[in-house]
């Protein structure tokens, strides 16, 4: 699972990048489920990725070469092993 917050401020950033980013999703089919985080305000501040890897090194590689982390938006990155149990 890959759990990013932006910078503050990088909403446009997110918005320039977002076409890529989903074409990144698209062309990789490596991502399970994904979605943004929410600020108060309803706008979109990070991320939740869920991706389908056989090891971290290719999570690794994958969060690296996401348009949103080359396009430097996140303040904050973690990618952690995740287990999947229910759904």
């Amino acid at each position: 699972a890959l759990i990013t917050k932006d910078k503050p401020g990088a909403l446009q950033t997110r918005l320039d990048n977002r076409a890529a980013h989903l074409a990144y999703i698209e062309a990789t089919g490596l991502v399970e489920q994904a979605g943004p985080f929410l600020d108060e305000a309803g706008e979109m501040c990070g991320s939740l990725i869920v991706l389908d890897v056989k090891d971290m090194a290719v999570a690794e590689d994958w969060a690296e070469n996401d348009p949103y982390a080359r396009a430097g938006l996140f303040a904050s990155t973690m990618l952690i092993e995740w287990k999947k149990v229910i759904g």
